[in-house]
């Protein structure tokens, strides 16, 4: 009997085993495709997108720096700090995490702060080294965060990074507003408050935040670093 010699596919080198790799490469790409693509349709992700497409509004808005104007943009930045923790919600409750999401959902973030951050302090509103600091603080975290991942590692975010994102928040559009406002509160009127004043006030309190959530951030890394070489 003579021996089974694994039909015209088996040797690896033949011109039917090439093909056949080839179209299953291309099906695996299409189907990638196609994944993407029903990831950037979902309702989250399309909030994030939407967040993304608020910011040259608010940076047009700025530019033309009438209060009128400085209060539509105010709104769209609040609307967008609204999506912000909407898409999250909406994505964990439907089960729409995804890699796409995961990806554009802190770039929009970090995209509609620093633009903004920028735009201000070109205006005056807040003085550059300020916005230096607060942009190399991100960077240097999101680089961070990058390695953790890549070596299995994941670290929560601390309730002074959560003081940061909402001072930091409320500061940002104080400084949009960017006028003085007459101030009412229940049973006292605070009389005429300027705005930018408030706004840096709060963007430096969030600073301080920044940096002391980066100096934790590195060290609870470091720690985690070292018990994984140990264990």
């Amino acid at each position: 009997m003579a021996a089974d010699d694994g039909g015209p596919t088996s040797d690896p080198k033949s011109p039917v085993s090439r093909r056949a790799r080839r179209r299953a490469a291309r099906e695996r790409k299409r189907q990638e495709r196609r994944t993407l693509w029903q990831d950037a349709k979902n309702l989250p992700n399309l909030l994030t997108f939407a967040r993304i497409v608020m910011i040259p509004a608010v940076l047009v808005l700025l530019s033309f720096g009438t209060p009128r104007d400085c209060l539509w943009a105010a709104c769209i930045y609040s609307l967008a700090a609204i999506t912000d923790a909407l898409d999250g919600w909406l994505a964990r409750r439907q089960g729409l995490v995804s890699v796409l999401g995961k990806f554009l959902d802190p770039l929009a973030d970090k995209l509609i702060v620093a633009a903004t951050l920028v735009w201000l302090t070109a205006m005056g509103r807040i003085p550059a080294w300020a916005v230096a600091l607060l942009i190399s603080r991100e960077i240097t975290i999101t680089a961070l965060r990058s390695i953790a991942s890549s070596e299995g590692l994941v670290i929560a975010a601390g309730e002074g990074g959560k003081s940061k994102t909402a001072l930091q928040m409320i500061g940002i559009i104080c400084l949009i507003l960017g006028y003085p406002y007459r101030v009412h509160g229940l049973f006292y009127d605070f009389g005429v408050v300027d705005l930018v004043h408030i706004g840096r006030i709060l963007v430096y309190a969030s600073l301080v935040f920044s940096l002391t959530s980066a100096v934790s951030y590195m060290s609870l890394f470091a720690n985690a670093i070292e018990q994984k070489k140990e264990s």
